[in-house]
């Protein structure tokens, strides 16, 4: 694998043998990862420095972005635009507008495959998941599942897509190689996300009205299994405002993180017992969460306070909060 960081290649030639002159360890802290937030109401994309936690531009993303994602190679931006009926593509790093792929209407989450040969887009307004084909710009597929489909996930197998269907309250198992639904999993009231463990072996869904995440064990004798329910408890916070959302789970899978809304919390679950051991103050109404590369950093995006906390993983608690455009809903960080 080459040592070279792929933005050396902006540089210039001149600039990249100066950098290379130096010792190793001076070149690589030279480079900070880039944080996009989508802002439903604003209309924006903010970019944030994961180095100095400072804002570095806004540009416009279409009507009501919501989901957010970067590909693999992390040049392309892809941003759900809700109203527009589209997937606007950006340039990651100088956030031109290249091309819009078709996505069927409402888009609203989606996850991209890990060669970011495809895109699997949940069509919240015609109970649809689309898959798209990035390089071609066209529509593969399109496949009926429950009403109101939002949560995306993906396994680490690519065996299948999951989405969520948040009136129908199910998780469909959508077989990536002929997408068809093979499994459906009854979960609690209105599912809103999906989260595969790295090893594939789990499989969590949030619940936002039912104010629980259910576990699902992708290895049951005759396929995905519901093994178990995760509920949430906070003093002093109303049972109905505990809603999870949003989820992140560490690449070692010891610890999944879940965004509570409006309850303002994450709440961080040891994966071993499914048991919570402590919720995290944030911003108002937290919604989506990402990590950095290295998972020192969870980041979540506050619609409500317009904000974003940044929380020290290894410690559990919030360290900052950014500033950001009009109700941030996605979150992506640039891969290293």
């Amino acid at each position: 694998m080459s040592m070279i960081p792929p933005r050396v290649a902006r540089y210039g030639l001149i600039a990249a043998l100066f950098l290379f002159a130096q010792p190793v360890f001076s070149v690589f802290p030279a480079f900070a990862n880039k944080i996009y937030v989508s802002n439903e109401k604003g209309n924006t994309v903010t970019v944030i420095d994961s180095e100095t936690w400072e804002q570095i531009a806004e540009f416009p993303a279409g009507n009501r972005p919501r989901g957010i994602g970067i590909s693999p190679d992390g040049e392309h931006l892809y941003v759900c635009a809700s109203d527009d009926d589209t997937i606007k593509v950006f340039d990651a790093h100088t956030y031109a507008f290249l091309w819009s792929l078709p996505s069927g209407p409402d888009p609203e989450l989606f996850v991209i495959s890990p060669d970011g040969s495809k895109l699997y887009v949940s069509n919240e307004d015609d109970n649809l998941v689309t898959v798209v084909d990035t390089e071609m710009k066209t529509i593969v597929a399109e496949v009926p599942v429950g009403v109101e489909p939002e949560g995306m996930a993906i396994s680490p197998d690519v065996r299948f897509v999951v989405n969520t269907s948040e009136t129908t309250n199910m998780a469909h198992f959508i077989a990536t190689e002929d997408y068809k639904i093979k499994h459906n999993i009854l979960v609690d009231q209105r599912p809103r996300y999906a989260r595969f463990t790295s090893d594939g072996r789990t499989l969590y869904v949030s619940s936002e009205i039912g104010g629980t995440v259910s576990v699902i064990d992708m290895l049951g004798e005759t396929g995905p299994e519901l093994t178990g329910k995760i509920g949430f408890e906070v003093s002093g916070v109303q049972p109905e405002w505990l809603q999870p959302v949003g989820m992140r789970i560490t690449s070692d899978n010891k610890w999944l993180f879940v965004a509570l809304g409006p309850a303002n919390r994450v709440a961080v679950i040891d994966t071993g017992t499914n048991e919570v051991v402590r919720y995290v103050l944030v911003g108002q109404r937290v919604w989506q969460l990402a990590f950095t590369p290295d998972e020192k950093y969870l980041l979540t995006t506050n619609g409500n306070s317009n904000d974003i906390t940044v929380i020290d993983v290894a410690k559990q608690e919030a360290v900052k909060s950014i500033q950001v455009g009009q109700q941030p809903w996605g979150v992506v960080v640039a891969p290293d």
